[in-house]
C-alpha cells in the first residue's frame, strides 16, 4: 500500500508559518491584504473562494472582495484592476478565471501589477519562473507541488522527473521550479510517444494533464512517487477524480497523493504565503517599515 502524500497537513503547517509572519506585519502597522476580483457568480468560484476566505482568516490575511456582474465590460473590469493597482494597502491580486468569453482574459491579466501578482497571472511573473530569478511569484498549484514533495522528504536533486502537462499554468512552470532543484525532467503530453515508458522512467512523476484516470498501471512502477494533479468530474462514478488512475496507480508505487485532499487542498495556503511576502517586500521597500 502507497504511503498518502495528503495536503491538509502540510496547509495547515503551511498556513500556522504564514500567520507568524503576517503577525509581525501587523506589529508593525501592515495589514497583508488580498483584492479578489470575481466575474459573475460561478458554483466553482463561489465554492474556492468560501475556502479561500476561510484560509486567509487562519493566515491573518484580510481580503478584499470585487464582484463585477457576470455580463460587465471590460473597462469596468480593467478599471476594477487599476483601482487594485493603485491602493497601497492591497499587497495582492487574485482573479479569477476562466472570466466569460465576452472579455479579454489576456489583456485582463497582464493589467495585474507584476508585484501584486501573487498566483502568477501575468507574464513578468512567469519570466521570472521560468528565469529563476526569485522575482514574482509562481503558480499557486506548482508551488503547492513544491511544497508537498518537500514536505514529504522527497529528494530532488539529481532525480529523475516526468511532467505530463505543458499548460502555463502548472507543467511548464513546474517543471522549471523542479529543475531549480536540480532535478532532471522529461515534459511529456497528449503526443508523447510511448508515454508509458517516459512516466515508467521516472523517480517522480508529476500528472497535470486534465485527463481523468489518464494515467494507469502500465505507467508507473515500484518506487515511485506519484503527484496528480488534475481534478476531474466522473459522472458514472459521481465523484471527483484524478488524471491517475488511483485505484489501479496505488498498490504499485511508494506514494501518492489522492484526489480530492492532495495538491489542490494546499493552493489557498500557498496563496496566502505569496501575500504575506508581497506585504513583507513592500515593508522592506519602506522607510520605518510603514506602509
Amino acid at each position: 500500500m502507497a504511503k498518502l502524500l495528503k495536503g491538509a497537513p502540510v496547509a495547515a503547517r503551511l498556513t500556522e508559518e504564514t500567520a507568524a509572519h503576517a503577525a509581525a506585519l501587523r506589529a508593525r502597522g501592515i495589514v497583508p491584504t488580498l483584492c479578489l476580483i470575481r466575474v459573475g457568480e460561478r458554483a466553482d468560484d463561489l465554492s474556492y473562494e468560501r475556502g479561500l476566505l476561510k484560509r486567509a482568516a487562519s493566515a491573518g490575511v484580510d481580503v478584499r472582495k470585487v464582484v463585477l456582474d457576470a455580463v460587465c465590460s471590460q473597462a469596468e473590469l480593467m478599471s476594477a484592476i487599476a483601482s487594485a493597482n493603485a491602493d497601497p494597502a492591497v499587497h495582492g491580486i487574485l482573479m479569477f478565471r476562466p472570466l466569460p468569453a465576452s472579455l479579454d482574459e489576456a489583456a485582463a491579466c497582464e493589467a495585474v501589477a507584476p508585484e501584486k501578482d501573487v498566483d502568477c497571472l501575468t507574464q513578468a511573473s512567469l519570466a521570472g519562473v521560468f528565469a529563476g530569478s526569485g522575482e514574482g511569484y509562481a503558480p499557486c498549484t506548482a508551488d503547492a507541488v513544491m511544497h508537498l514533495l518537500a514536505e514529504a522528504g522527497v529528494p530532488l536533486e539529481g532525480a529523475r522527473v516526468t511532467v505530463v502537462g505543458r499548460s502555463l499554468v502548472i507543467g511548464r512552470p513546474v517543471a522549471m521550479m523542479l529543475q531549480a532543484a536540480n532535478a532532471t525532467v522529461t515534459m511529456c503530453h497528449s503526443k508523447t510517444r510511448d508515454l508509458a515508458r517516459c512516466c515508467r522512467e521516472a523517480d517522480v512523476l508529476v500528472v497535470a494533464c486534465g485527463r481523468a484516470r489518464m494515467v494507469g498501471a502500465d505507467c508507473v512502477r515500484p518506487g515511485q512517487v506519484v503527484v496528480d494533479v488534475g481534478i476531474n468530474w466522473d459522472e458514472s462514478a459521481g465523484r471527483l477524480v484524478g488524471d491517475v488512475d488511483f485505484d489501479a496507480v496505488e498498490p504499485v508505487v511508494d506514494a501518492i497523493t489522492p484526489v480530492p485532499g492532495g495538491v489542490g487542498s494546499l493552493t489557498t495556503a500557498v496563496l496566502m504565503k505569496h501575500v504575506v511576502q508581497a506585504a513583507e517586500r513592500v515593508a522592506a521597500r519602506t522607510k520605518g517599515g510603514i506602509a
